[in-house]
């Protein structure tokens, strides 16, 4: 859908983003997918960033200096979910009132980082209930009871 977009004009920032430091390889991959892409539309990348970091979380540094760049006009990622996993219609709304777009790859969706986020969120639920100490137990065993079916 969006490789049929307009022309990608003016300066293009590619973002890739994983989840947690032991999909490192993965984050590789998306940076080097990202900028074969742009290589192969003879597009002019003019800001690459790449990080480790929640897509729950708002505190991802360096999608936030990729948005701040005044020449990047076109930001390029390989699904919607790695800029975030929420509110990124908000995100392309931004960019499209400042004449800027969102390219994204490929619209699939990976299942582990959806359920790695739930666990994520599950964690910090019954840390409140429960303490921090048991939390990530108990989220794995709930997740794993309703996986189970109950």
């Amino acid at each position: 859908e969006a490789n049929s977009s307009p022309s990608v004009t003016g300066g293009v920032g590619l973002y890739a983003r994983v989840s947690s430091h032991d999909q490192k390889s993965d984050l590789e991959r998306q940076v080097s997918r990202l900028a074969q892409w742009a290589a192969a539309g003879g597009h002019r990348v003019v800001r690459i960033e790449s990080e480790i970091a929640s897509g729950m979380k708002g505190g991802r540094t360096k999608a936030k200096r990729l948005l701040a760049d005044p020449d990047v006009t076109t930001v390029v990622v390989e699904r919607k979910d790695r800029l975030g996993r929420m509110n990124v219609e908000l995100i392309e709304a931004a960019l499209s009132a400042t004449g800027r777009r969102m390219v994204v790859l490929d619209d699939g969706e990976v299942e582990d980082d959806l359920v790695r986020d739930m666990i994520e969120i599950l964690t910090s639920f019954c840390a409140r209930l429960y303490g921090r100490r048991s939390a990530k137990n108990r989220a794995k065993k709930a997740l794993e009871a309703a996986a189970a079916g109950g």
